[in-house]
């Protein structure tokens, strides 16, 4: 709660306030006539700024080179950095279930413009909304015109008037809104439709390493030659502060004050100016000089210790790796660059997690029995033909296709997992390598051991193959 003049209101509540009728304006009086065991706080403005800018900091470290604070949220610009992600919508995914986990709910929304994603994510159906390139208007027009952040008169004025929605005011002659509501509605409406632009403060890190570059002429090309020069000077000044680069953002401000920035990732910490500079690689032609630029920068916003390493033999064929994996990364996202290690589980679908490519030794061993190089997840249903209770099947039929059992060995029975699912604890597999008359090797099992129905529903299905 806040003062507003002389009296006590309302300035948020929670999900079981706002459930029992409760909303943000309404006066304390009222709010305990109608809730007389209501807990109060007192509200902290400059706290939860901070905590939002906070919050800012950390999704600017994380996802993005461009994040901006939005009333109650946050701006993120997702182009040139949703790749490191496997796509925007697995960036979106990522960012709601780390907020999630650290007990912030939140709503968001992917739209082309700031204003359209402001109003679907605060004002939408659904807590994650993603809108295709071109659908804007399509997304907003069912939309009431709070979603536009517009003044409490222009509201009241549109509600007077019958306007009840973004799809109805944008149908009205642009000329009478002017006259009646002045530039500010056509400015809202027009930066949400993404027919102008909205300029955002962007936050900058205050510990960024940065290496920056003022034309005196606007660039038009040529980008690649700046960046391997701006690498140069960080990587020195990584270098004096026994430091190296694990993440870097590259910002080229143009002359019509629009900026376009793209981020790489390292998978170790480097200084080594040419591979840096060389991670941009096929990404500056994703960014459009228009009619050019007139500054450039380079900030390593994520830099962890890296000590002065001997040259001598095998030095340079260690770097080898991390260099490509640093290549890939930046081509096919962090998402589809990984590797396999072996989890303490003798479920097949559970005994294989991905780890990041460099990740140290996790000191566990594979499985010492043998175990096919390709398995599926889930499990495929197949139509057996088998004695029960310990025979493998005779013959069986997986994806349309009937095969015949030349040579099978087996069974090798696997538990389920008590301590995880109270389910598990009858469930029972039996596994069986079996060989078709073609020569195809598969690798089979049944779900329950063949005479208890506890454990399992006796079908067959196919776990992978040779």
């Amino acid at each position: 709660m806040a003062r507003s003049g002389g009296r006590r209101v309302l300035v948020s509540v929670d999900a079981g306030a706002a459930a029992l009728g409760l909303t943000p304006g309404m006066s304390v009086t009222d709010a305990r006539l109608r809730v007389p065991e209501l807990v109060l706080a007192d509200a902290d403005p400059a706290g939860d700024a901070a905590a939002l800018r906070a919050l800012g900091e950390w999704a600017l470290r994380r996802y993005a080179p461009q994040v901006a604070l939005a009333p109650h949220g946050l701006w993120i610009e997702t182009q040139g950095a949703s790749h490191l992600f496997g796509g925007e919508a697995a960036l979106l995914g990522d960012l709601l279930h780390r907020l999630a986990r650290r007990g912030i709910g939140a709503r968001a929304a992917i739209a082309d413009s700031s204003g359209a994603a402001h109003a679907l994510a605060v004002h939408g159906a659904h807590a994650a909304t993603m809108v295709p390139h071109g659908a804007t208007a399509a997304a907003l027009a069912a939309l009431a015109p709070v979603a536009l952040r517009l003044d409490a008169p222009t509201l009241d004025l549109l509600a007077r008037l019958g306007i009840d929605s973004i799809g109805a005011l944008a149908a009205l002659p642009r000329a009478p809104l002017a006259r009646r509501f002045g530039r500010g509605l056509l400015l809202r409406l027009d930066q949400a439709l993404g027919d102008s632009i909205e300029p955002l403060d962007w936050l900058v890190l205050p510990t960024a390493l940065t290496a920056r570059i003022a034309l005196f002429e606007p660039l038009t090309s040529g980008l690649a030659r700046l960046v391997a020069t701006l690498a140069v000077q960080l990587c020195a000044t990584l270098e004096s502060q026994g430091l190296g680069a694990r993440t870097l953002d590259l910002a080229c401000g143009r002359v019509d004050n629009v900026v376009q920035q793209l981020r790489v990732g390292t998978a170790r910490p480097s200084r080594d100016a040419a591979h840096l500079a060389a991670l941009f690689g096929e990404q500056l032609d994703h960014i459009d000089p228009g009619f050019g630029i007139e500054s450039i920068s380079l900030a390593a916003v994520r830099a962890e210790p890296l000590a002065p390493q001997q040259l001598g033999e095998g030095a340079a064929a260690a770097q080898q790796l991390p260099a490509l994996v640093d290549r890939l990364v930046s081509r096919l996202g962090a998402r589809n660059v990984y590797r396999c290690t072996p989890r303490a589980s003798d479920i097949p679908e559970r005994a294989v997690e991905r780890i990041a490519p460099l990740a140290p030794p996790q000191g566990r061993g594979w499985p010492r029995w043998p175990r096919p190089p390709r398995l599926f997840d889930p499990p495929e249903p197949v139509e057996a033909l088998a004695m029960l209770p310990d025979s493998p099947p005779a013959r069986f039929t997986w994806r349309g296709v009937a095969r015949r059992v030349a040579h099978a060995d087996g069974p090798e029975r696997i538990y389920g997992e008590w301590w995880l699912d109270g389910a598990e604890a009858a469930s029972v597999r039996d596994y069986f390598q079996v060989e078709d008359s073609d020569g195809e090797r598969f690798w089979l099992f049944r779900a329950g051991d063949g005479v208890d129905p506890a454990t399992g529903a006796m079908r067959w299905f196919v776990q992978g193959r040779w």
